[in-house]
């Protein structure tokens, strides 16, 4: 009898609504996007525009912050009106053959409650061309024909927005909605939906548009694998329009990494045939040692690595290096194993490989030299290297006659543009600076740094930014704009730094001068990392006098004492905490969550919360400070080893209430590299 046929469920959707997450058009679906995605959407229709950052959290948790316009809504003065807002949704059900796809959702959970409202959403695929949802709503997704209700929803109390209102969560009237999408060709969507948001304030009360029918249509396209766009006719009387924009971190543009070939490891011939090779008199001849370190050096700057120092016994090797190109440690410990394995005499037979970052010895990792040469061609090669390392926590500081010639002092520079943005302006919600930046170092001997840095407007409009800061606290950060328009050029940066290591697995750091644009002063730094944990533990404790508008080395009458005590916590695979408890630029005690998705190449994605003693009333609009942080590793995009990234902080607002100084060089971001965990997550690089 031949087999029934099984019709497998679309697992995720890239179709999304006009909250820029899977929906039909207004109204949401049961659907999710793929793990890791990262969504841009803009969707407009009725005087109303909404610009999405969604990002697929985990496989059945996502996110969202929006930011929205509303024409020809006077709100404080201003004839158009801008709203923050944040959404959460929650995958209770995975489509099955007989199971549709449930989702849990929360709209505006941190915000004024213009979006708020909550959903249960249920959505079956029917084969790859039709999909039906259904649902109900609550709050403004409960607003039009509604069925019932759960009990009361109290009024909110906006105030400064910003503030979890959970008591309203499922509670009065709830509505049902329901759509259909239907795909007749590759790349293209029809789709239809009945919605239970009536609009009932941009419509009845002030206007913005008339509200016909409770009925939507929609066509979509997907343009390009990673671009889709789509056009509808809105509640009967508008036209709308969206435009998504996707990128996974999982799925490079360039497909991984591609460089060139690593050297080959060029096994020794055996004692009993060659006993000569094996003699160790050339330990003694200062000019043999002296040739071994030239080309150890030389060819571990051929794979883009910097030999700082080598000590040299007859039987072992410590290759103290910089790491200048490699974004995965192992990686870099592979390429030098496999450089000492071709340079080395062959009585050497133990490498001891540590990594230097500003004179700070990260953990030590030995290997047998016999390994080296057998592993490199056997299938579980890289597995047997990592099960026979043997780590050192705190390898022994170089003899100052270890150290390369010349490679102290050294001295850097380099020029570079740089982009600063300003967002959510009710003036004007984006400006920007395009200019040019010029900084040096100088590093006298290994743990001493001196560093700064100058720069240059060439265009932009941030200096045109009038708004004045209400701030109740001392304006710690919500006197930015006052930088822009007085200070350029600017010394952005012009400091000394001292790193230390106390004792096993203690890092130290001491920091001094112009530490940001807004502040001088004098910073201390000491992290607890075991080498074989997924946790660190940290201090630090500064001095800060604010700074001049215009940039120069004058200060201000401002100053304060700040401190936190950190915990950085790895607490699965993919995810990265950190807690930091303390005081605050403004004076003010509190702390700070901040949670990251951490993927194997390199990509972050996280967010972040601080919470002080300071009320929602006196830190002004947005009731506390939070936001969303992301780091794009430059290889990633070129397809090319390289340890340069870009990193950027999105925040609804700038406010005065729990800021923190910023420091260059905090300790964490310079041995997490070195750390057990990180090295495993990397080994199958080590032979790459």
């Amino acid at each position: 009898m031949p087999a029934m046929s099984q019709e497998t469920p679309r697992s995720t959707t890239n179709e999304l609504g006009f909250y820029g997450l899977p929906g039909l058009m207004d109204m949401p679906t049961g659907e999710v996007m793929p793990d890791g995605e990262i969504a841009t959407t803009i969707s407009t229709f009725g005087g109303v525009t909404r610009a999405t950052l969604s990002f697929q959290v985990m496989p059945r948790v996502s996110g969202s912050f929006r930011y929205s316009q509303f024409k020809d809504w006077d709100s404080g003065g201003f004839s158009t009106y801008y709203d923050r807002s944040f959404d959460l949704r929650i995958q209770l059900l995975q489509e099955s053959r007989y199971v549709p796809s449930v989702t849990l959702g929360f709209q505006d959970v941190v915000g004024t409650g213009i979006w708020s409202g909550e959903f249960l959403a249920a959505s079956k695929s029917f084969g790859d061309k039709v999909t039906v949802t259904g649902g109900l709503g609550w709050g403004r997704l409960g607003s039009y024909g509604s069925i019932g209700g759960t009990g009361t929803r109290p009024d909110r109390e906006v105030g400064e927005g910003g503030e979890f209102e959970a008591d309203q969560w499922f509670r009065g009237d709830y509505a049902p909605f329901a759509g259909i999408a239907w795909r007749p060709i590759p790349k293209l969507t029809l789709k239809a939906e009945y919605s239970s948001d009536d609009y009932t304030t941009e419509s009845d009360d002030l206007g913005i548009f008339e509200k016909d029918s409770p009925y939507n249509f929609g066509v979509e396209y997907q343009l390009t694998e990673d671009v889709r766009l789509g056009a509808y006719s809105m509640y009967g009387s508008e036209f709308g329009f969206t435009a998504s924009v996707s990128i996974n971190p999982k799925n490079p543009p360039q497909g991984g990494i591609r460089d060139s070939a690593p050297p080959p490891v060029l096994p020794r011939p055996s004692r009993a045939d060659r006993p000569e090779l094996y003699v160790t008199d050339w330990v003694e001849s200062r000019e043999d040692r002296s040739e071994v370190e030239t080309m150890t050096a030389e060819a571990l700057l051929e794979q883009g690595m910097e030999l700082e120092a080598l000590s040299l016994s007859a039987q072992s090797a410590t290759a103290y290096m910089r790491n200048a190109k490699y974004r995965a440690d192992a990686q870099a410990l592979g390429r030098t194993a496999r450089v000492m394995a071709r340079v080395m005499p062959s009585s050497v037979e133990q490498f001891t490989i540590v990594q230097m970052v500003d004179g700070i010895r990260l953990p030590g990792v030995t290997f047998a030299r016999k390994d080296i040469e057998y592993f490199e061609v056997q299938p579980d090669g890289a597995e047997q290297m990592l099960a026979r390392a043997q780590i050192q926590q705190l390898p022994l500081k170089p003899e100052a006659g270890d150290y390369v010639d010349g490679i102290y002092p050294q001295f850097g520079w380099e020029i570079a543009p740089y982009l600063r943005t300003s967002l959510f302006d009710p003036d004007q919600p984006f400006r920007a600076d395009l200019g040019v930046t010029a900084g040096a170092s100088w590093r006298p001997t290994a743990g001493l740094l001196f560093a700064g840095s100058v720069n240059k407007k060439v265009v932009g409009n941030l200096d045109k930014i009038e708004r004045e800061s209400n701030s109740e606290l001392p304006h710690v950060r919500s006197d930015f704009a006052l930088y822009d328009k007085e200070g350029d050029p600017w010394i952005d940066t012009l400091y000394g730094a001292y790193y230390f290591q106390p004792g096993d697995a203690f890092y130290g750091r001491m920091t001094a001068g112009y530490l940001e644009r807004m502040y001088a002063g004098v910073s201390g730094e000491v992290l607890y990392a075991p080498h074989d944990t997924k946790w660190a533990l940290g201090a630090e404790l500064n001095y800060a006098q604010q700074r001049d508008y215009d940039g120069g080395f004058g200060l201000r009458d401002y100053d304060v004492v700040t401190g936190h005590a950190s915990l950085y916590w790895q607490f699965t695979d993919d995810f990265q905490a950190q807690v930091d408890v303390g005081r605050y630029l403004a004076g003010d005690y509190g702390a700070t969550l901040g949670i990251e998705r951490v993927f194997e190449n390199g990509w972050r994605v996280g967010a972040f919360a601080t919470k002080t003693d300071v009320s929602s009333e006196d830190f002004g609009e947005g009731s506390f400070d939070k936001g969303i942080t992301m780091t794009i590793p430059l290889d990633w995009m070129t397809g090319r080893s390289t340890r340069s990234a870009s990193s950027f902080t999105v925040r609804p607002l700038t406010r005065d209430g729990g800021a923190r100084l910023s420091v260059p060089g905090r300790l964490y971001g310079k041995v997490d590299d070195g750390q057990d965990y990180r090295r495993e997550e990397e080994w199958g690089r080590f032979w790459r």
